[in-house]
């Protein structure tokens, strides 16, 4: 029975391979089928904490996302299917110029408007691999609760509305192609408050007591381009409204299901947990992000637990080994042991123990084209400093870049997404397959770093990175250590180097994308190197160094 006990601890991390050499061949069988009847992770947080981080996502650091669906289809910014809705704000007003009142013209009309018709998966995807992302994942649906696949539970999805296209399928596919695992981000849970603006009325002018278009339902179809589909399919508005729901950001009071939400039906929590395992069944995604606090629903019901249980138990079942990975926001410490922390717009402080991510965008979540017009996206130099960073304390980036309407990235995306492949193509030695060091860095930054608020968001509320903050990262006996800038001298100064600062004698320093070795000197007041005449580039700059350092 131990035997048996142990079997079953590590088929959930082990591949089954090795497992045949170290019991044999008819026991591992034997074990293995009977453990896939019985199914090793139940839908507990005790049964989740058996959950190992796969060393395939710790070696790969870097991914790369296109947070894409019908919100951008007005390339007007993130929450658009909210804030068209919130009478007198820059997004209503934009659609009330653009494509009418909402008592006429509602998000339902948007997407059908919305047709993808320049979208090209296997290109997008090949240029981000290109630029170094070792997975990829698209957006399955958002808080707009239209679903980007083929789903019998959502007749509201891109196979029957808009542009009548599989984009789920067609980005598994690309993905698959380019031989990168594929991720999937899931935020459609809050449909049921967040959808409560579509509910609303103008309180003055010419519309002023006209119901917006939330509470229309499948009879009123007739003559539509809608007919026959039902609205509340996709607002989820048959319902009364929360406290203080007139309040537009008494959303974030009650995201985690409390504070006088409007308590969703069990049906709604059925819908949305079989859309999901549909999800998981049909695409055999490797990567689940959730836009929740812990896992969806919770606490008010168990289907975020029975789909996480679902995907490792599949993962195991169809690989051998678990090899998938979910991602949740602002976990309490059993929580963390059961998925993967992710960090919004932010980068912890300190190497965490447990493998985490940071997930950002150069712009907005959904496509922006003020921004595009403002010159406003982050630059690639900004983009590799918050790698190096985030890779140095533990942890891997996921990248957004926003996708159009109609399915293209613009030239100025395209342009910081070509200079990350460019360092990445020199650097990425010091990025990939790594681990942290006994220290992550040095340097005045460090000193000034902004704490997490909820789910992140500290992101460039610091100093800027200089020539004097080193990140460090390792890889067997070699230390990687990079400058986050350049030096005005010929020399950099490295203190956490010294002598008398723990480290052994350093053999040999040499400057990836500069073929000689450098010149140094390792003193007790710190590590002196000589810098070559050109730099290897312009982001930032890493000193590979050998000897018995660590």
């Amino acid at each position: 029975m131990k035997r048996r006990t142990l079997l079953k601890t590590i088929a959930m991390t082990v591949p089954t391979v090795g497992l045949s050499k170290l019991y044999g061949k008819n026991l591992l069988s034997n074990t293995l089928a009977s453990l896939a009847l019985e199914e090793p992770f139940k839908p507990t947080w005790s049964s989740l904490a058996h959950y190992q981080v796969p060393d395939w996502f710790r070696d790969a650091k870097f991914g790369m996302w296109a947070h894409w669906g019908p919100q951008c289809q007005p390339e007007y910014g993130d929450w658009y299917a909210r804030g068209m809705y919130q009478e007198g704000s820059d997004q209503y007003k934009y659609h009330c110029e653009k494509y009418g009142h909402p008592s006429k013209f509602g998000f339902k009309d948007v997407i059908h408007e919305w047709k993808a018709e320049n979208w090209n998966p296997e290109e997008l995807v090949a240029l981000y691999k290109k630029a170094g992302a070792k997975y990829f994942m698209a957006l399955a649906n958002h808080h707009d609760n239209f679903d980007l696949y083929q789903s019998k539970y959502q007749p509201w999805n891109s196979t029957k509305v808009g542009p009548r296209k599989d984009l789920i399928g067609g980005w598994a596919k690309a993905a698959k192609h380019k031989g990168l695992p594929f991720g999937v981000s899931v935020h459609a849970s809050h449909a049921w408050s967040w959808y409560e603006v579509a509910q609303r009325s103008d309180s003055t002018g010419q519309y002023q007591g006209i119901p917006y278009d939330g509470n229309l339902t499948r009879q009123n179809g007739a003559g539509k381009w809608w007919n026959g589909l039902d609205p509340q399919d996709l607002y989820a508005q048959n319902h009364s409204l929360s406290e203080n729901s007139k309040e537009n950001r008494g959303i974030f009071k009650q995201w985690e299901w409390g504070n006088g939400v409007a308590m969703p039906s069990p049906a709604y929590f059925e819908n949305f947990y079989n859309r999901t395992i549909e999800l998981i069944d049909r695409y055999s995604p490797e990567l689940i992000y959730f836009d929740d606090t812990a896992l969806p629903l919770w606490p008010v019901s168990d289907a975020g637990l029975r789909i996480a249980a679902h995907l490792y138990n599949k993962s195991i079942k169809e690989h051998g080994q678990l090899r998938a990975v979910i991602y949740g926001k602002v976990l309490d410490e059993q929580q963390r042991k059961c998925m993967v922390w992710d960090i919004e717009r932010g980068q912890s402080n300190k190497i965490e123990v447990l493998p985490w991510q940071t997930d950002t965008c150069i712009g907005g979540w959904h496509y922006d084209r003020r921004i595009y017009d403002r010159n406003q996206y982050k630059t690639a130099k900004t983009i590799i400093h918050m790698l190096v960073d985030v890779v140095s304390k533990n942890g891997n980036l996921l990248l957004n870049i926003p996708v159009r309407g109609d399915g293209t990235i613009d030239e100025k995306e395209r342009a910081v997404v070509e200079d990350i492949a460019s360092w990445m193509n020199v650097n990425s030695e010091a990025i990939y397959k790594t681990r942290p060091w006994k220290i992550f860095g040095e340097g005045p930054a460090i000193e000034s770093a902004a704490p997490l608020s909820a789910q992140g968001f500290n992101e460039g509320k610091g100093k800027p990175y200089t020539a004097e903050d080193i990140r460090y990262t390792t890889k067997g006996k070699t230390l990687y250590a990079t400058m986050l800038g350049w030096p005005l001298g010929n020399e950099a100064k490295i203190k956490k180097l010294a002598l008398n600062a723990g480290v052994g004698r350093i053999e040999k320093i040499t400057m990836l994308g500069y073929a000689d070795s450098l010149n140094y000197k390792q003193t007790i007041d710190g590590l002196s190197i000589q810098l070559p005449q050109q730099t290897p580039g312009k982001e930032a700059f890493v000193f590979k160094v050998e000897g018995a350092i660590i």
